[in-house]
C-alpha cells in the first residue's frame, strides 16, 4: 500500500549560501535555518521512500524556446548546482513517476509534460540541500512555471495536485511518500514581463532567458548583479494570511486570487506559492504547523516553512 505521509512547505533563496556573512538580520536567518533542520528531521522520521518535489525554475533548465506550465521528471533529473546548490544526478523513483504520468494522461484530468533527462535548479535543489540531507531518498522531480506568463491558474494548481494524489495512493506498489513545496513567499525579482521588457537590464534578461540553454552560465554574473541590486519589497501581512491558511488546511482558498492579484499583492516571486498549493493539494489539504516565518529583506523574500502530518491531523481529531 503506497501512502503520503508527509509534507514540507519552505521557501529558497541562494542568497543562504552566497551571502550568508553579509546578512545584517543573522537572527532572522538562523531562525530560518534552524526550522529547515526542524522539518528535515520530521522528514527522517516519516521514513520516507520518495519525496514529490515540486518547485519552479529560474531559467537554468527551461528556457523561453520551450516553456510547459507543468514537467514530471520521468528518467535523468540533473542539479545545475547554481551558487552553491547540489550539482549532478540526482536519484528518481522511475517507476512512480512514470505511473503518475500515466495516471494523469490515461484518467484524462492532465496532460503534463514529461522529461527523461531533466534539468532541475536551485527551484528544486535549495530542497534537496536543506531538507534531504543524508536521507537515503528517490525523488519525484515536478517543475511548475511561475515566472514566464502566462501561468497556470492557481486553480489548475491545485487541481493538479488532487490529480497527482490519487494517482500516487493507486501505485501498486508500497510506498512511502513526501511531498515538498519549494517557493515562496512574498518576494519581487528584477525580472520583466518577457513579451514587454523595457531598458537594457530586462531586455539583456530576456535574452538570456531565450538563448541560454547552452551556455547559461555565461549570463549568470550579470543576472546576479541585477538581483543583488535589487530593492526588497515584501508584504510580511500577505505571508502570514498565507502560512494562516496553511494552518487551518484552508490553502486552496489562495485560488481566489488571479495571476495578476497575487503579483500586485506580493510580487512577482510569490507566483512560487504554487508550489505549497500543490503540496497542500496532494496531502489533501491537512491542517499545517508553521515552523518559521522571517522577512529576510537581504534575501528579498519572506521565507517560511511549514509541515503537514496526516497523523498528527488524525490524532487532533476527537
Amino acid at each position: 500500500m503506497t501512502e503520503i505521509v508527509l509534507g514540507v512547505g519552505a521557501s529558497h533563496s541562494t542568497l543562504m549560501n552566497t551571502h550568508w556573512e553579509e546578512t545584517l538580520h543573522k537572527d532572522r536567518a538562523e531562525r530560518f535555518r534552524d526550522a529547515l533542520k526542524a522539518a528535515r528531521d520530521e522528514l527522517a522520521a516519516a521514513r520516507p521512500d520518495t519525496v514529490i518535489l515540486v518547485g519552479s525554475n529560474h531559467f537554468r533548465g527551461f528556457w523561453l524556446d520551450l516553456i510547459p506550465s507543468f514537467t514530471l521528471g520521468v528518467g535523468e533529473c540533473i542539479a545545475s548546482g547554481e551558487s552553491g546548490t547540489p550539482k549532478g544526478p540526482q536519484p528518481v523513483d522511475v517507476p512512480l513517476a512514470r505511473h503518475i504520468a500515466n495516471s494523469l494522461v490515461e484518467g484524462g484530468r492532465f496532460d503534463p509534460a514529461y522529461s527523461a533527462r531533466l534539468q532541475i535548479d536551485h527551484g528544486q535543489s535549495h530542497a534537496v540541500q536543506y531538507l534531504l540531507d543524508g536521507l537515503d531518498v528517490e525523488i519525484v522531480p515536478l517543475v511548475v512555471n511561475v515566472f514566464a506568463p502566462p501561468l497556470p491558474t492557481l486553480a489548475r494548481c491545485e487541481q493538479l495536485g488532487s490529480a497527482i494524489r490519487d494517482a500516487v495512493l493507486a501505485f501498486p506498489g508500497d510506498r512511502r511518500v513526501a511531498v515538498i513545496g519549494s517557493g515562496g513567499l512574498s518576494h519581487r525579482l528584477p525580472w520583466p514581463d518577457w513579451r514587454d521588457p523595457h531598458g537594457e537590464d530586462e531586455e539583456f534578461m530576456v535574452g538570456a532567458w531565450l538563448n541560454g540553454r547552452e551556455n547559461w552560465q555565461d549570463y549568470d554574473a550579470r543576472r546576479r548583479e541585477i538581483i543583488r541590486a535589487a530593492e526588497a519589497a515584501l508584504n510580511p501581512e500577505f505571508d502570514d494570511e498565507f502560512l494562516s491558511l496553511v494552518e487551518h488546511g484552508l490553502t486552496h482558498r489562495i485560488t481566489e486570487y488571479s495571476t495578476e492579484e497575487l503579483e500586485k499583492a506580493a510580487g512577482n516571486g510569490a507566483q512560487e506559492v504554487r508550489t505549497w498549493l500543490l503540496m497542500a493539494a496532494l496531502l489533501d489539504h491537512v491542517p499545517g504547523r508553521r515552523l518559521a516565518y522571517e522577512p529576510m529583506p537581504e534575501w528579498l523574500t519572506g521565507m517560511a516553512v511549514a509541515v503537514l502530518d496526516p497523523v498528527q491531523t488524525t490524532e487532533r481529531q476527537p
